[in-house]
């Protein structure tokens, strides 16, 4: 199917996949992939939207903001609490780079989440009993995050 074909205008984003392949988003949350006659490689287009309903008020947004933040009773626990999960996310970052730089070590990293994922789907997901299991334990561990049990 050729690229020119297509009324652009309906398209809400292009996303070049691979040599010839598009990834195309319509207006009314579609999306699907299409291939070009040309093998030639393409830019990224991208069309603005006028939809009224994600439109965002940035005034609404940043008083409701204001209203929530007054509302906190302990501000320096929320901004340490908040500053903890930064540096901890940085920190995560840092010790998953240098584990990504020896060799051989992220492979097996990737062999361990594969065996993980593998042992999770037969232990929980694989069987009803276990499903109605599985859901027991996260209602339990949602009823105590709550506080509520």
């Amino acid at each position: 199917m050729n690229l020119s074909k297509f009324d652009l205008e309906n398209f809400n984003l292009l996303v070049p996949l691979t040599k010839g392949f598009f990834l195309v988003f319509c207006a009314y949350d579609c999306w699907f992939c299409i291939e070009t006659e040309s093998r030639r490689s393409s830019q990224l287009l991208v069309k603005a939207s006028s939809s009224d309903e994600s439109s965002v008020d940035a005034n609404e947004l940043l008083t409701d903001l204001k209203e929530k933040w007054d509302a906190v009773e302990n501000k320096t626990a929320v901004i340490l609490y908040g500053g903890g999960a930064i540096v901890a996310v940085w920190l995560a970052s840092t010790v998953v780079g240098a584990i990504n730089s020896v060799p051989l070590l992220p492979k097996l990293m990737e062999l361990v989440g594969l065996g993980y994922t593998g042992w999770f789907v037969y232990r929980y997901l694989l069987f009803k009993s276990s499903r109605k299991e599985l859901a027991t334990d996260i209602e339990a561990i949602k009823k105590k995050i709550a506080g509520t049990e």
